[in-house]
């Protein structure tokens, strides 16, 4: 076994020993000697790291800068860190939606524990599939929880420079994408029932889906939505982000021609906002509770419209567009969609509002009762 330079070793533990160049006596005294570890191989590295570190300290021989050696030993070794601050860390450094992430790792902390970073296994990992699987979560959903806990752990790795592979690395899942099924969608008559409802009722949250179903907005893009986000002068709302929420992609934010039961909607929500926000009561604590709107409107369209959820209200409009044979980057500028069609299709500035607004025309409904005219007229 070839000897490590400048270490001993003594009951099981190599040493760092080293005589003191003359001029760094009176800093360091005459010899350092410092324990690193017992492992061999680690030792080495600790050693030849410390070398470098002290002949930097010393290699100006008229002004010798000291070092704690002990606390410089101690900085080369691997820290302990938690999944639970990894994650923190991460997530305040992403502008993404944080609850999908923080679903994920609230089960898998449950699961198996808030440990060091560098000891979770394969194992751990098929558990929390396996464990997914028998709560009754769609494949769809479970590759989101998996994905999301993969992400995490690549950035600690990363960040605490370990060389591991992460354990949801690859993770195949049993039957993945076999149990998905096709949204259904609202029928234009559904549509217009359902748009009347909400005028006529004294629901706030039903009012969103006249402005979803006519608009193809997400539903958190709504529901957070500013009153100064609305221009009821030009017939325009700005899919733009704020401090209570964020927007999916780049692409979604976006302005969009406001017609029909889409402005009637947003001028009844105006009348009840508080003057900032169109949804004030899903705005707490300077953050935006789309989900609490989301179940509260889905708890209402599944029981009238058989199961059909807000989401449907999104595929609808892009069948709608397709249905009149308007563009597909048309379609996805109107939507906030990433274009999937080429490269071509992400130079320049896109459609004009008027382009937009003649698309959207041509599919909206019809405003029947005579009692919105004045409305719309305004």
């Amino acid at each position: 076994m070839s000897h490590i330079q400048y270490t001993i070793h003594r009951s099981g533990t190599y040493y760092y020993n080293r005589r003191v160049p003359k001029h760094a006596v009176e800093t360091y005294g005459r010899f350092i000697r410092q324990a690193l570890s017992k492992d061999r191989d680690e030792a080495e590295a600790y050693a030849k790291r410390l070398n470098n570190v002290l002949e930097g300290s010393w290699c100006n021989q008229s002004s010798v800068k000291p070092v704690d050696v002990a606390s410089v030993v101690e900085s080369f070794k691997p820290k302990s860190v938690l999944l639970s601050e990894m994650a923190e860390e991460y997530l305040s450094l992403r502008k993404i939606d944080q609850t999908p992430p923080r679903v994920a790792l609230e089960a898998f902390l449950a699961l198996a524990g808030d440990r060091d970073v560098s000891e979770y296994t394969r194992e751990d990992a098929k558990l929390f599939v396996r464990h997914l699987t028998m709560k009754g979560n769609k494949t769809t959903t479970m590759r989101r929880r998996v994905n999301s806990l993969s992400a995490i752990l690549n950035y600690a790795y990363s960040e605490l420079d370990l060389d591991k592979r992460n354990p949801f690395s690859r993770l195949l899942i049993k039957g993945e994408g076999e149990d998905t099924f096709r949204r259904g969608v609202f029928t234009n008559d559904q549509l217009r029932q359902g748009y009347e409802r909400a005028l006529s009722s004294s629901s706030t949250v039903k009012l969103i889906m006249p402005i979803l179903g006519e608009t193809g907005c997400r539903l958190a893009e709504v529901v957070g939505m500013k009153v100064d986000d609305i221009d009821l002068e030009n017939d325009l709302i700005h899919i733009r982000p704020n401090q209570a929420r964020r927007l999916k992609t780049s692409n979604s934010e976006r302005t969009l021609p406001l017609v029909g039961y889409a402005k009637l909607a947003l001028i009844k929500a105006l009348e009840m906002s508080d003057g900032e926000y169109l949804f004030p009561q899903y705005i707490k604590d300077g953050k935006c509770y789309a989900t609490h709107a989301s179940n509260a409107l889905n708890k209402w369209l599944k029981k009238d419209f058989d199961g059909l959820t807000a989401h449907c209200l999104r595929h609808k409009l892009r069948d709608r567009l397709r249905a009149v044979e308007c563009p597909s980057d048309m379609i996805d500028q109107i939507g906030g969609w990433r274009s999937v069609g080429g490269v071509g299709v992400r130079y320049g500035r896109g459609y004009a509002m008027e382009q937009m607004k003649g698309w959207i025309e041509e599919i909206a409904l019809s405003v029947m009762p005579k009692r919105y005219a004045d409305q719309l007229d305004a």
